[in-house]
């Protein structure tokens, strides 16, 4: 069946005609969006086949305090999704089987996603652990039409990964994007371009990246429930309510890229606001050594983040959250910024012990790097040495990590306070993203 200009449709495998619409530039910017289908779910399903079309929640044990990092299509069925907390999940699915997160396994696929990835195109852009996107402008002479090299795409990958994925094809990012979510699970879809708009419109707004619950609150105040509904307002109407973001919204209504990430072209360098991590704890602790140990352990992650970034942050940020859930937080800014995990913790221990009240349990402990400069200033000779010594050996360390795992290696000082590395999109070693391969 030939694919005609207005036409939208879900693409199944197996179509046997690849033919371009009628008189469709080779040249027409094309983009994919390949999502790896539950891939955390999926992934666990290959090491452990009893759980496949289970109700399967990964991220940790039900008891946890933590929260879901996937969940299976079987456990959505019943309302669990990211980010809801362990325990509610238990509430909503009692019968789900709870999996510790491995996010070495994760690593170790996404790796073989990005070898697809790149055997496609030279563009790809890593957006997570478990989607990209390929710009595939001009490489119809190689593939063929964009419809033929998703599904040879879409084949390949599965072939060399065992995992399935949804692929989106369109003349921009967002559509790009927005049509992947509607070829789930497993499928490909194609927007003809010029047929954007009339593909968004019947779509809810919250379907539009960047629209969260409180911009969908806001355009439902507005009787905006439907992409269709906002592409028929005047640019300056949104502009007034929304500033910047009402332009923005306004190209994405017609599937431009626009705001934001969107903006840039694929495989463009989009530097990091902030690095942070933190961890909660499945007890509440007053254990001054084990606090310590537990900062030094999240100093080390944001270290290791930084170095990969080839950042060097001048402000060092503390998250402290007691049993009540009182939460504050306290940062100090650097005579010069740094990269280095001892460093980093040497500040974050003096705004821990300035603020903690000593002997109060502590629930959850963060670390944060931000004002980011790409180069250090120019290290004093007193210290300079001492810190090159110091690079040279958390360098090293990173290249044992990125060739073993994170947690091959660790501080000292980090031991008593290690725990289990949460199960999340953008972790460190992320394909693509630049691994530290020598002294920053």
């Amino acid at each position: 069946m030939p694919l005609h200009t207005g036409e939208l449709r879900r693409c199944t495998l197996g179509e046997s005609d690849w033919r371009f619409a009628d008189g469709m530039p080779s040249l027409l910017k094309t983009i994919f969006h390949v999502d790896m289908d539950a891939f955390f779910v999926s992934v666990e399903e290959l090491y452990d086949p009893s759980l496949k079309g289970k109700a399967v929640v990964v991220g940790g044990q039900r008891h946890e305090r933590g929260v879901v990092s996937a969940a299976s299509y079987e456990a959505r069925k019943f309302g669990v999704h990211s980010a809801m907390p362990l325990r509610t999940a238990a509430k909503h699915c009692p019968h789900a089987i709870f999996v510790d997160g491995h996010p070495e396994r994760y690593r170790e696929c996404s790796e073989k996603v990005y070898e697809v990835l790149t055997s496609f195109s030279p563009q790809v852009e890593m957006a997570s652990i478990d989607e990209a996107y390929l710009d595939m402008t001009g490489t119809a002479r190689l593939h063929g039409p964009p419809l033929k090299a998703a599904h040879a795409l879409h084949g390949r990958m599965k072939d060399k990964t065992l995992l399935n994925c949804s692929v989106g094809i369109g003349s921009s990012r967002l559509i790009a994007k927005v049509s992947s979510a509607q070829a789930k699970p497993n499928g490909v879809l194609w927007i003809v371009p010029g047929e954007e708009a009339k593909f968004l419109a019947p779509l809810d707004v919250r379907e539009i990246p960047g629209v969260g619950k409180v911009m969908e609150s806001n355009l439902h105040a507005l009787g905006i429930s439907k992409v269709g509904d906002l592409a028929r307002l005047e640019e300056t109407e949104l502009e007034e309510r929304f500033g910047k973001w009402g332009m923005a919204l306004a190209g994405k209504a017609r599937g431009e890229d626009a705001g934001g990430w969107f903006d840039n072209a694929v495989g463009a360098d989009t530097e990091a606001k902030s690095i942070s991590h933190e961890h909660t704890y499945n007890e509440d602790s007053a254990d001054a050594a084990q606090l310590e140990s537990t900062l030094m352990r999240l100093c080390e992650m944001v270290g290791r983040r930084l170095r990969e970034g080839k950042f060097h942050a001048r402000t060092i940020q503390l998250k402290l959250r007691y049993k009540d859930f009182t939460t504050i937080t306290r940062a100090r800014t650097l005579p010069a910024p740094t990269q280095l995990d001892t460093e980093i913790f040497e500040q974050v221990r003096l705004l821990f012990y300035k603020n903690w009240k000593q002997g109060a349990p502590i629930r959850l402990l963060g670390v944060q790097a931000s004002s980011f400069a790409t180069e250090a200033d120019q290290m004093s000779l007193l210290e300079g040495g001492r810190q090159q010594r110091w690079r040279d050996a958390l360098s090293a360390a990173d290249r044992l990590r990125d060739k073993f795992g994170e947690s091959t290696i660790t501080l000292a000082a980090g031991m008593k306070g290690s725990f289990r590395e949460r199960t999340h999109e953008n972790p460190a070693g992320l394909p693509g993203k630049g691994k530290t391969r020598g002294a920053p």
